[in-house]
């Protein structure tokens, strides 16, 4: 359910940016999502819907773009392709991989009137 607090959390950052830049209305948000970052996308739509309610974003459409994992092995130097946090690398098998990119969420463009 920790969908409800980020949903609350774009809001958020939606509406400041609202104040900033002087807009009334927000028609799409476009979200990048990592493919590690623990998030379900249709659950975030659900809560997403919920909290714009009488808001700039009412009735937003909620655009996901989702982003593919990848982390770095330091046992053998090399960047690998991650689908889950509990994947090794596949050139060495070590599972102490970083994750250097899926692992975050962000707003990435707003259309707004």
């Amino acid at each position: 359910m920790h969908e409800l607090s980020l949903a609350e959390n774009v809001l958020q950052i939606i509406e400041e940016a609202a104040q900033a830049q002087n807009f009334t209305h927000v028609k799409t948000v476009w979200l990048e999502i990592g493919q590690l970052a623990c998030v379900e996308p249709e659950s975030l739509r659900f809560y997403f819907e919920v909290v714009t309610q009488d808001s700039v974003a009412h009735q937003a459409k909620l655009e996901i773009i989702e982003v593919a994992g990848q982390g770095w092995c330091d046992q053998c130097q090399c960047a690998a392709p991650l689908a889950s946090h509990d994947d090794s690398c596949p050139a060495c098998g070590n599972y102490a991989l970083q994750i250097t990119r899926g692992g975050s969420m962000q707003i990435k463009e707003l259309e707004v009137e």
